[in-house]
């Protein structure tokens, strides 16, 4: 299962790239988002490893993600696992202008090996695009908003 999205965000390309690979931020625009713990690797870097945690309600969920290739300020392309299913996450930010950026994705499902899950996505085929295209509004807004010489927003 694949699906693909892109929003227009009026900053520039390096800006929201630099935004984006700051996992101090991740809990503006990734709701439940708790931490992000390195294992092994450098942070960022090709073949790093961490550990990502999120709470939604009573629950929670634990990602081990992957760069798989980090060419930013263009791209990142990620692995992530969940004891249920896997994905890879290609996330490319193409400048429109000095001051927009078209941030594009594609998601694959690669694994899903638990019934219910795999349920909901022959027949709520949206059901997993939803949440990245929230997270993309999100992340659009959150950038938008965000004032570059704030110490406020750190």
């Amino acid at each position: 299962m694949k699906h693909n999205g892109n929003i227009i965000i009026e900053k520039p390309a390096h800006v929201v790239a630099e935004l984006f690979m700051d996992p101090r931020y991740l809990a503006k625009y990734q709701e439940g988002f708790e931490r992000k713990e390195l294992i092994s690797g450098q942070a960022g870097k090709n073949g790093a490893v961490s550990k990502l945690y999120y709470k939604h309600g009573k629950r929670q969920m634990e990602l081990t993600e992957t760069i798989i290739s980090n060419n930013m300020p263009e791209s990142l392309k990620a692995f992530y696992h969940h004891k249920h299913m896997d994905n890879t996450m290609i996330c490319k930010f193409i400048p429109l202008t000095d001051h927009s950026t078209r941030y594009e994705t594609e998601v694959e499902y690669t694994r899903i090996d638990w019934f219910l899950p795999r349920f909901f996505a022959i027949l709520f085929p949206n059901m997993y695009k939803k949440p990245a295209e929230k997270w993309m509004h999100n992340f659009k807004d959150f950038v938008e908003n965000y004032d570059l010489e704030s110490d406020e927003n750190k």
